[in-house]
């Protein structure tokens, strides 16, 4: 058991702190091909599993009135980077209700951040 974790310490790569509720721009590689290109996906983290080398995060956005979710693996390669945008205030691990509201009703109360 402990060799298996040795592994998986050597691929777990530098990520920011992601929480439920925060806008996050998720920089993915796409392969075409012999060409490989950075496709942005911009949405609201609803949930996150955490577990080592195997965490994921899905990102759910709303694309000309239809609802998308995609599941990414935190610690892949396929990844170029996470810019984290604004965060919500949530009160719950999981933001699935999020997938049944529509329009205002969807939207999430904006976290108050700290007066400098």
């Amino acid at each position: 058991m402990n060799a298996i974790a040795t592994i998986e310490q050597r691929q777990l790569q530098e990520r920011p702190d992601l929480r439920p509720g925060q806008t996050v721009r998720v920089h993915v590689k796409i392969r075409e091909g012999e060409k490989e290109r950075i496709q942005v996906f911009e949405g609201v983290v609803i949930g996150i599993r955490r577990g080592g080398c195997r965490s994921t995060f899905t990102v759910r956005k709303v694309s000309f009135g239809q609802g998308v979710e995609r599941i990414f693996p935190l610690h892949s390669p396929s990844i170029a980077k996470i810019e984290i945008g604004r965060a919500a205030r949530v009160r719950r691990a999981k933001l699935y209700f999020l997938r049944t509201l529509r329009g205002r009703a969807a939207r999430l109360r904006e976290k108050r951040r700290p007066s400098t």
